[in-house]
């Protein structure tokens, strides 16, 4: 059970990340300041300072917020005899699908703009430890998990890369389907999955 220290962080992270998307949205991100995005959460930008290490990092949250934790929650839900790779890619997939109009108008606003795309490009790396702990529960080789958990970070970015490519004109063009993309990008890990599971 989570303590109340704790949850009061976690309800400013939240109300922080929230208030930084609702503001880029509203006035578009280079008019977003730390200090508007404290204020509008309720907080000093000193605070602020302690959870985001920039504007574009707590825009980002607001779109990509707490999904590691529920890929490897999903992760671990999987019944003991779905294979690891197939409890892996399709967690990702499903946690990356999100259909909502909030999210359509965020990712206009991520891909038009360099800083808020890098750092969107840069959040799969957090995927890794609570990955790599269910793996290692499902595995008992706590190396061969990190592995497969920084493989899988990194197929994620490439797919990410791929579907936010630049066009030749500066633009950023959304191109296919992610869920595709991203399937496309894990498959080549599917066999050291299957040889980790089998030892």
């Amino acid at each position: 059970m989570t303590g109340l220290r704790e949850r009061k962080k976690q309800a400013t992270r939240v109300a922080l990340r929230e208030a930084a998307l609702r503001l880029a949205l509203e006035h578009g991100a280079a008019n977003v300041r730390v200090d508007d995005i404290a204020e509008a959460a309720g907080v000093s930008p000193r605070t602020y300072n302690n959870y985001f290490s920039s504007r574009e990092e707590a825009i980002v949250a607001a779109v990509t917020a707490d999904r590691e934790s529920r890929i490897a929650a999903a992760v671990a839900e999987r019944l003991p005899d779905t294979p690891l790779a197939k409890a892996i890619v399709d967690a990702i997939t499903e946690q990356y699908t999100d259909p909502s109009e909030q999210s359509r108008d965020a990712l206009l606003l991520i891909t038009t703009n360099p800083g808020l795309r890098t750092a969107f490009l840069d959040a799969p790396a957090a995927l890794e430890n609570p990955l790599q702990e269910a793996i290692a529960a499902r595995i008992g080789d706590p190396q061969t998990a990190r592995v497969l958990a920084a493989s899988v970070a990194a197929a994620v970015r490439v797919a990410l890369e791929q579907w936010t490519r630049p066009a030749g004109n500066g633009l950023v063009v959304v191109s296919g389907s992610l869920p595709d993309l991203l399937r496309r990008m894990l498959e080549p890990l599917v066999p050291a999955f299957d040889a980790a599971e089998a030892d």
